[in-house]
């Protein structure tokens, strides 16, 4: 038998993520297929940055993004830098540590494949 699609309606709207760093870093899952198949994951879900402190982020998985709203200012330590504005789409991979601060109020879609660990979260910003 055929295993029908899924999807989350208005879920840029309704789906509210977990606080995971600082007071002002949110971050979750909309749905991931880890337990479906742990040995090829892959997940999607949101983060949303408000104002106050950068976010220091080390991934431990690869990881896609689509700026869906606001501004972010993201560096990482190759002194590469740029402003992320809605519609742009970025690559995150595994290992890399990104430099996150809000310019204005945003929202990141996300795609990530491997398995979902707890980040590593540094804090601080990068001088530059």
């Amino acid at each position: 038998m055929a295993v029908p699609f899924r999807y989350h309606a208005k879920a840029q709207s309704t789906f509210k993520p977990p606080l995971i760093a600082n007071e002002n870093a949110f971050l979750g899952d909309v749905y991931s297929s880890e337990k479906e198949n742990p040995d090829k994951p892959i997940s999607a879900g949101f983060y949303r940055l408000e104002k106050g402190t950068p976010l220091v982020y080390e991934y431990t998985y690869d990881e896609m993004k689509i700026i869906l709203e606001g501004q972010f200012e993201i560096a990482d330590e190759t002194g590469q830098k740029v402003t992320a504005l809605p519609g742009m789409f970025f690559i995150s991979p595994r290992g890399r540590r990104l430099h996150l601060r809000r310019r204005r109020m945003g929202w990141r879609s996300i795609l990530d494949s491997g398995s979902r660990e707890v980040p590593r979260l540094v804090l601080g910003w990068m001088d530059g």
